[in-house]
């Protein structure tokens, strides 16, 4: 008990990320009417916003897509002949927050401010213009419809989320039994999904000859370009088969890998993050300082300057994927489960334990380096020093239950295929055994001082009645988990259970400290 009221301790005293220093009494509106008026010490868009046009729609308009391709894309905008590569965000989520986005963004001219932040402290703020239109589908799907059938739109680009892509974990297959897939398949011209929107424009743009643009995913997804066209190229051919050929041979879907560490803003953020750089901006967004985008150049109907703007267009975008999918967000999926567990909700708290940094550290150089080839130019030990620095960043305080979100998606997305390596190689699988022990008690809610939290788990299904049931190999039935038969595989369940067992009787400290063991 006493080695957990340490980590508690250490939980509830991490540093904290900001220091106000000299606030405004006064904060300043953020508009496009206001941009001359903001503090000298924030940088504006340096180009004239009224003579952007769009070429690009984005679906997905979260803090990540604004702390990533829309702040890239602001680069290119300060490019001369660049004034064609304006955004159009679209976002499909129902609900009072999804309206509120709405209106906050037209209220604000689309205009948000980007805080980023470096391990040594230093900070930097800039207002991105990038975005010059919002529209949320629910509530006006032709004038989504519409946009994403201008012709002088060239990509549509998507952060919809892993498991926002409708695949059967187990088939590998697009799910068409999905009700929002079924709809759409039989109301082409009220879309609710990514998918109805994307086909319908296509198929318009068929019809009148406007041709056809990329489809570009940028959500943390092993060859996401991949998943995107199947995704698609099923919809389409369930709708209309010689559609769906059409497409085949004139959209392109290039993989692209994205790294950014844009943990959630909270309302004590946003007020101390405005009040540090004098304006009143609602939909504020912090991000660390590093940033990664490297793409494919497969672009259909042509593309901005990138490069110019820090993305990597290189052929071997799968082994960047490969990389951060197994060694950053497997080690942020490792990680999050253990640290709620024992008391911890931010990750830079939870890397100052340093059984949990010694966890991430043991996964990274014995379970997924050996199984790696390095992209040219690339070090997998400076690539690992890298990710326990990014995550130990106390300045970005993200919230390990963010991570936590969605696990049963996440756990196979990036775990998964490293697991199946050990298990057909032999090789020790105690980390993997003890993260899947370390989620099963966390489905129940309250960490070990008896905290709650909430359980985000929409891919869980009330059939699989994990949370309740005294089986512990329930967990590894789930629908999630089915492509590696878990419960199936007598030395994965034996290493299971020997961790469920001392998580239920000596805690989770006892059993992270076995799960690092030299």
């Amino acid at each position: 008990m006493a080695r957990v009221a340490q980590r508690l301790a250490r939980a509830a005293s991490g540093p904290r990320a900001w220091s106000i220093g000299k606030v405004s009494k006064q904060l300043q509106s953020l508009s496009g009417g206001t941009l001359s008026r903001l503090p000298r010490e924030l940088a504006v868009p340096g180009y004239a916003r009224a003579r952007v046009r769009a070429g690009i729609v984005h679906i997905g308009v979260g803090n990540f897509h604004r702390a990533h391709e829309a702040l890239v894309l602001d680069r290119c905008l300060h490019l001369p002949g660049h004034q064609d590569w304006g955004i159009v965000g679209v976002g499909l989520g129902k609900g009072a927050d999804a309206a509120r986005k709405a209106k906050d963004l037209e209220e604000q001219s689309c205009l948000y401010t980007v805080t980023e932040c470096a391990p040594d402290g230093a900070r930097s703020s800039r207002v991105i213009g990038s975005i010059i239109r919002y529209l949320h589908a629910p509530a006006n799907p032709e004038a989504v419809l519409e946009a994403l059938s201008d012709p002088g739109i060239r990509i549509v680009s998507l952060t919809i989320t892993e498991g926002g892509y409708n695949i059967c974990e187990a088939t590998g297959e697009f799910d068409l039994t999905h009700p929002d897939v079924v709809h759409d398949l039989t109301h082409h011209d009220v879309p609710r999904t990514a998918f109805g929107h994307i086909v319908e424009a296509l198929a318009r743009r068929r019809a009148s000859g406007a041709g056809p643009f990329t489809v570009m995913s940028c959500d943390n997804l092993r060859h996401n370009g991949d998943v995107a066209k199947l995704a698609v190229l099923s919809f389409a051919r369930a709708k209309d088969p010689r559609l769906g050929d059409w497409i085949e041979n004139h959209v392109t879907f290039p993989n692209t890998m994205v790294d950014r560490i844009v943990p959630a803003v909270t309302p004590e953020d946003r007020s101390t993050l405005n009040a540090s750089m004098g304006v009143d901006d609602r939909i504020p967004v912090r991000a660390e300082a590093f940033l990664q985008w490297v793409i494919e150049d497969r672009f259909c109907s042509g593309r901005p300057d990138l490069a110019a703007a820090g993305v990597e267009l290189r052929d071997d975008v799968r082994d960047f994927e490969v990389i951060k999918g197994r060694m950053l967000n497997g080690s942020h999926v490792l990680l999050c489960f253990p640290a709620v567990l024992l008391g911890y909700r931010e990750v830079h708290q939870a890397l100052s334990d340093p059984s949990l940094a010694k966890l991430l550290d043991r996964f990274m150089e014995r379970d997924v380096m050996p199984l790696l080839i390095a992209p040219s130019g690339v070090s997998l030990r400076d690539y690992k020093s890298m990710v326990l620095g990014r995550f130990a960043n106390p300045a970005i305080r993200d919230q390990l239950l963010r991570i936590c979100a969605n696990g049963a998606v996440k756990l196979p997305t990036f775990l998964f295929k490293t697991l199946a390596a050990c298990l057909d190689q032999g090789r020790d699988i105690d980390r993997f055994a003890f993260v899947l022990a370390c989620f099963r008690r966390y489905l129940r809610g309250r960490d070990e001082a008896g905290a709650a939290y909430a359980v985000d788990e929409p891919h869980i299904t009330p059939a699989d009645q994990v949370a309740s049931s005294r089986d512990p190999l329930d967990t590894l039935r789930i629908d999630a988990f089915a492509s590696l038969d878990l419960a199936g595989n007598r030395g994965f369940v034996r290493r299971y259970l020997k961790f469920t067992d001392m998580i239920a009787a000596e805690g989770v400290s006892i059993a992270l400290e076995a799960a690092s063991a030299d």
